[in-house]
């Protein structure tokens, strides 16, 4: 009988709580949005089945080396790259060898929208000191708000290692719920003639020119934020190889099973440090809420720029507003809204090549943004 009851004090029933239930729940939500509604797959089949994995209930501090969070177990080994902000530059690596920046060269003034779309980051920043989050906290969440889960992971690891999971879970959340949040704010914010505005078609952009930007385009960032130098090195480092025309294999390494590995990792690990026993407080409620918050309010700082810039544009030059919400760097799935809003008014007006535009602007936006934030509250690292 005591090896039978000893038995039981190690099975997931005897360990488990309502907490395990809600987030394991929640993790079968996230599978589901994405085999349903094809909402993300590839963040939130690896994120959900890790909130699974995460969430299995087990008795803890007994020295079985099972839980992301006791030293020495399989998944802590993994979640180190995490914690330490190695997997971001490698996805930034990834994303600067499949990323294609002719749109934004063809029409630099687009740029412009996705640094407006960074306000949301600046706004949450503000609204969580507010809220009695210390000042890093506060940076970590406000991240949130360029819809980059990488960045978001990144500036966390160095600045509140402990809301890691809250924070990209939450990024990613929002990232995958972009068809459902922004339409209403595009909608709300611009008219109907707005809505059908016709851009430019894009100049073609020379092969020396592709070439020339990923080197003019890291001095130029990196010397305004040297901290963001791991993910815009990387990123801009991985658009070289890609446009140079002569490592065609380290691109597409790059690209293809580099990325793929990581982000599998990425997934699986961070929905694995949503324990129930660590994961489920307030902190973690009111990051989502802030999160939701930084997500709208930088799509909208994006549409309300570009009907700002219309003022001073000839006719002939208008930016339609729609695009504005692909200033967050949410690649390419904030420009597909584009597109989808734009045809709904206008069967004939394709604003996905536009809509690029801003959208890789946010990407390096999102990374710099970071990195001003993380030179803002160096001293407080320092000590």
């Amino acid at each position: 009988m005591d090896g039978l009851y000893k038995f039981w004090e190690y099975t997931s029933f005897a360990n488990w709580t309502f907490g395990h239930v809600i987030m394991l729940c929640v993790g079968i939500m996230f599978i589901y949005l994405a085999i349903k509604k094809e909402y993300e797959p590839l963040l939130l089949v690896p994120i959900g089945f890790g909130i699974l994995v995460g969430n299995i209930p087990f008795m803890e501090n007994v020295g079985l080396g099972i839980g992301i969070y006791e030293q020495g177990s399989v998944f802590n080994y993994l979640y180190f790259g995490v914690l330490k902000g190695i997997y971001p530059p490698l996805i930034f690596l990834g994303i600067g060898a499949m990323t294609d920046f002719s749109t934004l060269l063809s029409n630099p003034r687009l740029i412009l929208l996705g640094a407006a779309a960074q306000m949301g980051i600046f706004f949450t920043f503000t609204g969580a000191i507010a809220l009695g989050f210390s000042p890093n906290e506060a940076a970590a969440i406000g991240i949130i708000g360029g819809a980059d889960g990488p960045t978001a992971i990144f500036l966390a690891s160095k600045l509140a290692p402990e809301l890691i999971g809250a924070i990209a879970i939450s990024a990613y959340s929002y990232m995958a719920l972009v068809p459902l949040i922004q339409p209403p704010v595009m909608r709300l914010l611009t008219t109907k003639e707005e809505r059908v505005i016709r851009m430019k078609p894009p100049r073609v952009v020379s092969k020396t020119e592709k070439i020339m930007f990923p080197v003019i385009g890291l001095l130029l960032t990196t010397f305004i934020s040297p901290s963001a130098l791991p993910l815009l090195g990387t990123l801009f480092f991985g658009n070289l190889l890609k446009e140079s025309g002569v490592t065609k294999r380290l691109a597409d390494t790059a690209a293809k099973p580099m990325i793929d590995i990581v982000t599998i990792l990425i997934g699986l690990t961070v929905g694995a440090s949503t324990q129930a026993t660590t994961f489920l407080t307030p902190k973690s409620v009111l990051i989502f809420v802030l999160g939701a918050v930084s997500f709208v309010v930088a799509t909208a700082c994006g549409v309300l720029f570009a009907k700002f810039l219309n003022l001073f544009l000839k006719p002939e030059n208008r930016i339609n507003p729609l695009i504005g919400n692909a200033g967050v760097s949410a690649v390419p799935d904030s420009a597909r809204v584009s597109q989808v809003i734009g045809l709904e008014y206008d069967k004939t007006n394709h604003l996905l090549m536009h809509a690029m535009a801003p959208n890789v602007a946010g990407v390096i936006g999102s990374a710099v943004a970071a990195g001003i934030l993380l030179s803002f509250l160096a001293d407080s690292l320092i000590k």
